[in-house]
């Protein structure tokens, strides 16, 4: 997006902590914890009120990973980060940077 000015990447999602995989270290010792999230709500669309689902895979490093690392699978958190699509893979992943109880 050359030239397109500053580009915005920033999501605000409220979601269950569904599945969560064993706490990790980063090469550079940076803890790492890989997670899926899931996402139910009623929002409107073209007038019309519908429900959504959503499930997303996600990853949380430092401070935040070992935060995370000891919460209640089911529980319900709102979770703010970015979205970046890594290495050969076709599906974003939520890069958790911040996540607090809803």
């Amino acid at each position: 997006m050359e030239g397109a000015g500053v580009a915005a990447n920033q999501l605000v999602l409220t979601a269950v902590l569904a599945e969560r995989g064993s706490l990790r270290y980063t090469p550079a010792g940076l803890p790492a914890l890989a997670v899926r999230l899931e996402h139910e709500s009623m929002v409107e669309d073209a007038g019309q009120r519908r429900q959504v689902k959503a499930a997303l895979k996600a990853v949380a490093f430092g401070a935040q990973a070992e935060r995370l690392a000891v919460q209640a699978l089911g529980s319900l958190w709102r979770f703010q980060g970015f979205l970046a699509t890594p290495g050969a893979s076709r599906h974003p992943v939520l890069h958790i940077q911040y996540f607090q109880q809803d």
